[in-house]
């Protein structure tokens, strides 16, 4: 088993891998369904598991994301189902997730919308750790909210979660909703139009183009979430948003704009300021 792990990290590498080690351990836990140290296991895989890790070393040589061959992918306590349908749970959006619970917290907070819901990733990672909040979820694709729909059965938090389908640019999108809310939590689409072709092709030809493309200036969906916003949010709610390198600025004016007050700023893992608060 040593020297086929070896193997299968220096292929991985070779592949265009960042974490080449990590990800032959997912791969091996996926295709055997254990937990195993290739260091101490002397037996390698059967002729039909080398053969099913050949194809998964295929595909991420063809660049697909190693979450989208396997299916899902770990995200804050959890792991959650995956598709092409949605993006792909970042780290550093787990730093928004952190926020707003301990926000929740704070505030005893009943209600939680999230806008563009994707796999339910944000929502449903922050109901799991505040068991008083309710929440709906709101995405303009089918196929997303039925993966999200997935994971909320699979945490057994389906019971807690309303999920809409529908676009923030929806006239009716407030009287559909049915209440205000004392958080709202999204990661919208932020990269400007022009900046899609230089994406990684992980990222460009594996994620929904309507999760990544913020229009001319990456800001498109930040004014209108920020008027939406100011319709359906309770006196003293936060809202917690997620924004590209050096944006915050330029997003925290969009609110204020709309009447609210910046609270802080909040930088992921590797500095960048990442989670932008705000009051109303």
């Amino acid at each position: 088993m040593k020297d086929f792990f070896h193997n299968l990290v220096t292929a991985l590498q070779e592949a265009g891998s960042d974490c080449p080690r990590l990800e032959a351990g997912m791969i091996l836990k996926h295709v055997l369904k254990s937990d195993i140290n290739p260091y101490s296991e002397t037996k390698a895989p059967d002729e039909n598991r080398k053969a099913e890790i050949g194809r998964i070393v295929a595909k991420r040589k063809a660049r697909v994301p190693l979450c989208k061959i396997l299916g899902e992918k770990g995200f804050y306590k959890y792991d959650f189902i995956v598709s092409e349908d949605v993006l792909s749970p970042r780290p550093d959006t787990e730093i928004l997730v952190e926020a707003a619970i301990a926000e929740a917290k704070k505030k005893n907070a009943g209600t939680i919308l999230d806008l563009g819901t994707g796999s339910g990733c944000i929502i449903l990672s922050v109901l799991g750790d505040v068991k008083a909040l309710r929440g709906w979820a709101v995405d303009v694709s089918e196929k997303a909210l039925q993966v999200a729909s997935a994971n909320a059965e699979k945490l057994k938090l389906d019971s807690r979660v309303n999920f809409i389908r529908a676009s923030w640019f929806d006239d009716d999108l407030p009287e559909r909703l049915g209440t205000k809310f004392d958080l709202i939590v999204s990661n919208p689409p932020y990269i400007a139009t022009s900046e899609i072709a230089d994406l990684e092709p992980e990222v460009r030809e594996h994620d929904p183009l309507s999760a990544l493309d913020g229009g001319e200036d990456g800001l498109l969906h930040y004014r209108q979430i920020a008027k939406l916003s100011a319709k359906i949010i309770n006196p003293e709610g936060l809202i917690f948003l997620e924004g590209g390198l050096n944006q915050e600025k330029e997003i925290a004016q969009v609110f204020i704009e709309a009447g609210f007050a910046l609270e802080r700023i909040v930088a992921d893992y590797a500095g960048i300021n990442r989670c932008i608060i705000l009051k109303k």
